[in-house]
């Protein structure tokens, strides 16, 4: 049922767990222009824009086209608009940037469900399934720095493992990735029972779910995490290849953490 005219103090609450997601997801897939937001998908994704409409307090619609692309002959999609400026101006101040936002994004500027969040961000611009070797992955392709490093920090505290990255050569993106039983466990966290996702990102999370390890399979492994008085020491010695010497740890690694320590991603040590 669509929300009533007077529910819309309520629209982009990203405590609510589906207006988490569905920001994370606008913040991926989402263009704001001065004249309208829309978002564009696959008609095998039609599903989810109904959804947003449904979300949404404000008239919007939905248009279906079909035209010749570069990888096929014929290509259906559907786009979703919403003109409001009311809308368009809340959606700007939690975070969505207006044009090219790609490398600008950033966690919303309120108090958000943080599980919705990255899933809505991980159905725009990430990728779960199954390597060509048969083992699970779950990743997020990304060009802002604040995306790749907040993803990182959620992927640590929910599955145990750190993920250093860095830009890639190539194309200048950020590729985080978690493969077999760290997969599972961020997997699980992400699309839990009657969450709102993509259906065939939830059937993909599903089968990770499902995935066990072959015997005789090498287990994974983990690398150690940060202690407060790791922190405390690379604060101290304030210099990424001095500490990585102190601690024991890679020159990369140091400063990563530093960066985040400094900018907010993580909590100073006490």
């Amino acid at each position: 049922m669509a929300f009533r005219e007077q529910d819309r103090h309520r629209f982009m609450d990203l405590t609510a767990p589906e207006y988490a997601y569905m920001f994370g997801f606008l913040q991926a897939d989402g263009h704001l222009a001065k004249g309208a937001l829309s978002v564009e998908l696959g008609l095998r994704d039609a599903a989810i824009l109904r959804a947003f409409v449904e979300l949404t307090p404000y008239r919007s619609r939905i248009t279906e086209r079909t035209r010749s692309t570069d990888f096929a002959a014929t290509h259906t999609s559907v786009t979703w608009t919403l003109y409001a400026l009311e809308a368009r101006t809340k959606l700007n101040a939690l975070g969505l940037p207006y044009g090219r936002k790609s490398g600008t994004i950033a966690p919303p500027r309120a108090e958000f469900s943080r599980h919705d969040y990255v899933r809505g961000l991980i159905d725009g611009d990430g990728s779960v399934g199954f390597t060509g070797k048969g083992h699970p992955f779950l990743s997020l392709t990304t060009a802002s720095t604040a995306i790749a490093a907040y993803v990182c920090d959620y992927g640590a505290e929910t599955t145990g493992v750190e993920r250093t990255v860095r830009r890639n050569a190539r194309d200048g993106m950020y590729n985080v990735l978690w493969t077999n039983e760290a997969a599972q466990r961020l997997a699980a966290a992400l699309y839990y029972p009657d969450c709102l996702a993509l259906d065939r990102k939830r059937t993909a999370a599903q089968s990770v779910a499902a995935w066990a390890r072959p015997a005789g399979m090498r287990a994974a492994y983990t690398p150690r995490r940060w202690s407060p008085d790791e922190d405390r020491v690379l604060l101290s010695i304030n210099s990424p290849t001095a500490a990585a010497e102190a601690l024991g740890r890679t020159t990369q690694s140091c400063h990563l953490r530093l960066w985040r320590l400094r900018t907010g991603q993580v909590p100073l040590p006490a």
